[in-house]
């Protein structure tokens, strides 16, 4: 089917919910993809911070078609081997603190899935979030998620439980904190908000705040977890231990899921009732989950992240001293940003980019984001450098 006839058939039927672009992508392995035109493309979009072992890496697919030909699917009326040993898994990587789980299908969800237990342990019912957030599109979710172009065509139907307050703004967090405040959600470091990294002293100074008010800290790790910014998760670059923490993404390296985690005494509070989810926990999902916390402790996926972003990073910021559209280099790991001078340059270079066999993602309008797979190499990172070189001269 040629492009032409896909992207009418798209326009006819599918919900026009995305700024697409106009490519169709049929096959991937490890860092390349291919669209139905032939053409390759290195990824450093990785599904948005999704297949960080790469497309088509072996040991997920190898393990989801294994485990398709066994039991896709079973109530959780029953109990499920894959899913006590995801969480078997998880607890050997998370921050100590996280030592139950609960499985849905989604980021959003796990955040969903955090708000109720929050609110249930706490028995209050004011929840705090962050300017620049991204915690989801569901009801509650987008009460915390801080774009207004998001939440405001909504604003009727979500609930009136959130307030937000600056990012990095540790008096901001003591002037709306109260008696009533269940948790406070914060990224770790802000992803669809533009990569933004917190200044040293702020998520212990979040942690200290919470445990004055007796207020639940939860972490969203959707993006920055699983290895991503050089650590099983961001928080332990400042060694800051939440109360729930919520993971997705990376987990399935593609394949549908979404956990969400907390220490024991706060994950008791849920009593069977309280929450649900038909396909969360489903040994298909739970069998990709573990084969990814296996090859990514096997692979030494982290410390490679941490090594190959530090290359990186130093080449953004030989880029920045070139070309003055460049405004800031930030971020960790392999969640990195570009932010350029204005909107028109950031579409413009994701577009060149693209024609130059690269893809890459904008957000926050004019911010660059790189979250490629974790398995990169320094030939790629540098194939990126000389073609966003050449593509900010023209920008510049």
């Amino acid at each position: 089917m040629r492009l032409e006839s896909i992207l009418d058939l798209d326009k006819k039927y599918v919900a026009q919910t995305y700024e697409r672009q106009p490519i169709v992508l049929s096959e991937g392995s490890g860092i390349k993809v291919k669209d139905i035109e032939g053409n390759e493309y290195l990824d450093f979009v990785a599904g948005i911070a999704t297949c960080a072992l790469g497309h088509s890496h072996p040991a997920v697919t190898e393990t989801i078609s294994k485990q398709a030909k066994k039991l896709v699917h079973v109530s959780n009326l029953f109990y499920n081997r894959p899913q006590v040993e995801l969480a078997k898994a998880l607890a050997g990587v998370t921050p100590d603190s996280i030592k139950k789980f609960f499985f849905c299908n989604s980021g959003a969800e796990a955040v969903e899935a955090a708000f109720k237990l929050a609110v249930k342990h706490a028995g209050r019912s004011h929840i705090i979030a962050l300017e620049g957030s991204f915690h989801g599109r569901t009801l509650a979710t987008l009460g915390a998620t801080w774009k207004k172009s998001y939440r405001e065509p909504f604003k009727a139907l979500i609930p009136p439980a959130f307030k937000f307050v600056p990012f990095d703004d540790l008096d901001g967090i003591k002037s709306v904190i109260n008696d009533r405040t269940a948790a406070v959600i914060a990224e770790p470091i802000q992803g669809e908000g533009g990569i933004n990294v917190p200044s040293e002293n702020f998520l212990s100074g979040l942690r200290d705040i919470c445990d004055d008010f007796k207020t639940l800290l939860i972490f969203d790790e959707i993006q920055s977890g699983m290895g991503r910014t050089g650590k099983w998760f961001a928080s332990e670059h400042w060694n800051v231990e939440p109360d729930i923490m919520t993971m997705a993404k990376a987990l399935g390296n593609g394949f549908p899921i979404g956990c969400m985690g907390a220490k024991s005494e706060v994950m008791d509070s849920f009593s069977p009732g309280d929450h649900a989810s038909t396909f969360g926990g489903n040994p298909l999902a739970c069998t990709a989950g573990k084969a990814v916390v296996e090859t990514m402790k096997k692979e030494r996926l982290p410390q490679h992240a941490e090594e190959i972003g530090r290359y990186f990073k130093k080449k953004l910021k030989e880029l920045a001293k070139k070309h003055k559209s460049v405004q800031e280099v930030r971020g960790r790991g392999l969640m990195l940003a570009l932010e350029l001078v204005d909107e028109k340059s950031a579409r413009l270079s994701v577009t060149k980019a693209r024609e130059e066999g690269i893809l890459i993602n904008r957000t926050a309008k004019n911010v660059l984001r790189f979250v490629p797979p974790l398995i990169i190499e320094q030939k790629h990172v540098n194939q990126l450098i000389k073609t966003l070189d050449q593509i900010l001269k023209v920008t510049s």
